[in-house]
């Protein structure tokens, strides 16, 4: 079977026509950019994404990582392309140049990783990790600690990883034991475990850069008394150069489902009291630096799943157009018909093209938001992308990794017994999909978040941020007969929604905390909904645009017919139909639940109940 890692006519679809990045291109930021140049990015990325990491996808699986010694080793077809991607000065697209980076658009960016985490997000972890510690570095350090630091992690030459959890304290970081003491030369020195540390140790980059939660001496319990190192694996002298080894030994790694090629680490710090680490940002700042990192690799794990869901649905596709199986009732020849004829076939593929066409656009429409608050000229303007900003990161979180594996799920059940067993790549993306809801904040934590954080604050001003923008999509699609009633159906969902929110606001208020948060997972997954069906509608309107142009005086389904792009546009409307119609629907439903749930006294029970 032919197999490729995303659709490229769909990215430049979101990219260039829903989302009309050329606007962007125009301005002072962006000037260097414009969509030649763009889609020549993209289209590199996706021939080194096809070429160099794609062979690499099973054979990591395969192959895994070894631990021997307190050393471990990467798969071997890793070494070649992590190279390449040094050369390809793919580590920080959107960074300034003064850092070795690109300075090219968020949106632009986005389309680069889900190329090349769809192709492989194992090996891209490394890059990721890196770039994620030196965005800390950037924004919070000082300039010495820039100077020693960035252009190493951005280059990627050196990797990066993230040292938050420990054995009674993983999403409790306030429980953490990780000590810091103040040395006379204003280094610290760092005393304790950590555990599922993703590429803690690792044989591809000479240094690895562990940003560090421990807590200082004397400083307050609890999260307020946090605070964050920089951590070399190797210490950095003050020449840039590599200096001793610094006391961080892995001690075993975890045996996982998935992600087989990015090491799961137990790190000891300082068991021989030779751990020193630098202090980043200020003392008890931990907390706010970790979140400000958290939330960018959040995207990318929504992306992560997204990605794979992309691969699903096509391998899928691709399999239900050459696999004959069964006859229908139409069949006049009395023959095996390909089982994308088969009703049930398509109700499936047609639910995945959803999903995954959803995804995509939220996905991109959030990246955008960030360069829209780069160029926006009020503070009017960069408060609100920075609320879209806000509200969608843990909806890009928590939605798009549970939608992501539901549509690993279906792929595999379009093949049937086939997609079970490793001959095929699907079961993989099923392994390595699962994690997503569970790592970088636990999808309960990113609704607890979207609840306390996001709708309550400030008289819900970043909902009505988010309804502001659906409320556009529902006034251009009303102007179209084809798309009124969707329009119509989507405003009532919208409606729907700002109640559901609001009942959860006020249980708040009224100090019913429990019962708000009971609902909280509910009201996310739901708000996901809605986004769909206005990701959809939206691609919906574009595509009528487009199809109109081609022939004014035919319906859209003859003109749907006339060519491969005709086809390409009237595949979007049917997927928002076919969503709005037969998905849209449950929606109301979870929304009565949340209303209905006004008072949960059964919370307050007795546990012998389970």
């Amino acid at each position: 079977m032919s197999e490729t890692i995303s659709d490229r006519k769909d990215m430049d679809f979101v990219i260039y026509e829903q989302l009309n990045t050329n606007e962007i291109f125009k301005t002072k930021k962006f000037h260097n950019v414009n969509k030649k140049t763009s889609f020549m990015i993209i289209k590199e990325a996706y021939n080194f994404a096809m070429n160099e990491i794609l062979p690499t996808y099973v054979e990591a699986d395969r192959e895994g990582v070894k631990f021997e010694n307190g050393e471990v080793k990467v798969p071997k077809c890793f070494k070649k392309a992590h190279k390449l991607l040094i050369e390809g000065e793919w580590g920080a697209i959107t960074e300034s140049f003064e850092y070795g980076g690109q300075e090219l658009p968020h949106i632009i960016a986005q389309a680069v990783w889900e190329l090349m985490i769809g192709a492989n997000y194992t090996l891209m972890t490394y890059p990721i990790l890196g770039h994620g510690a030196g965005k800390m570095i950037e924004t919070f350090g000082t300039d010495k600690q820039k100077e020693l630091f960035l252009k190493k992690l951005y280059s990627l030459e050196w990797g990066g990883s993230m040292l938050l959890t420990e054995s009674e304290a993983g999403s409790d970081l306030g429980a953490l034991t990780t000590s810091a003491v103040k040395n006379d030369d204003g280094t610290y020195s760092i005393t304790g475990s950590k555990i599922f540390i993703t590429n803690g140790e690792q044989d591809l980059t000479k240094n690895i850069i562990h940003p560090v939660l421990a807590r200082v001496e004397g400083a307050p319990e609890g999260i307020k008394g946090i605070s964050i190192f920089i951590v070399p694996k190797f210490w950095v002298e003050d020449d840039g150069k590599i200096g001793d080894f610094n006391d961080v030994v892995c001690t075993g790694v975890e045996e996982k489902m998935g992600l087989h090629g990015s090491p799961t680490c137990f790190l000891s710090l300082g068991a021989k009291g030779k751990c020193k680490g630098l202090l980043l940002g200020k003392e008890n700042q931990g907390i706010e630096i970790m979140f400000n990192m958290m939330n960018k690799v959040r995207l990318e794990v929504g992306t992560q799943a997204f990605a794979y869901a992309s691969r699903a649905y096509l391998y899928a596709l691709d399999y239900a157009r050459t696999r004959k199986q069964g006859k229908t009732k139409n069949n006049k020849e009395d023959r095996q018909v390909t089982i994308i004829n088969h009703p049930d076939v398509k109700r499936m593929l047609l639910k995945m093209k959803a999903y995954v066409e959803g995804m995509r656009s939220l996905i991109y429409f959030t990246a955008l938001n960030f360069d829209k608050k780069h160029i926006a000229e009020s503070k009017d303007e960069k408060r609100h992308y920075s609320n879209l900003i806000n509200i969608l990161t843990p909806i890009v979180k928590a939605y798009c990794s549970e939608k992501g594996f539901d549509v690993c799920v279906e792929s595999m059940q379009v093949l049937g017994g086939y997609g079970y067993i490793k001959d095929y790549p699907v079961e993989q993306f099923l392994r390595d999909s699962k994690i997503t809801s569970i790592y970088e904040g636990t999808n309960g934590i990113q609704a607890i978040d979207f609840v306390l954080r996001k709708i309550v604050v400030n008289d819900s001003e970043m909902l009505n941020s988010l309804i502001k923008e659906i409320q556009k999509t529902i006034e251009e699609a009303r102007a179209f007969d084809e798309l009124s009633e969707m329009a119509e159906k989507l405003a009532r969902v919208t409606d729907a929604l700002f109640s559901a929110c609001f009942q959860v606001t006020k249980k708040i208020k009224e100090k019913k905390i429990d019962s708000a948060l009971f609902s909280a997972h509910p009201l996310l997954e739901a708000t996901g909904d809605v986004i769909m069906a206005w990701m959809l509608i939206w691609r919906a309107s574009v595509a009528i645009k487009n199809l109109k142009k081609i022939k004014k005086d035919k319906s859209i389904e003859e003109i749907a017919n006339e060519s491969k792009d005709a086809g390409f546009y009237y595949g979007k409307i049917v997927t928002a139909k076919f969503f709005v119609n037969n998905m849209l629907p449950s929606v109301f439903g979870k929304f009565t639940a949340i209303m209905l749930n006004d008072n949960v006294d059964e919370l307050n029970c007795k546990e012998n109940i389970f």
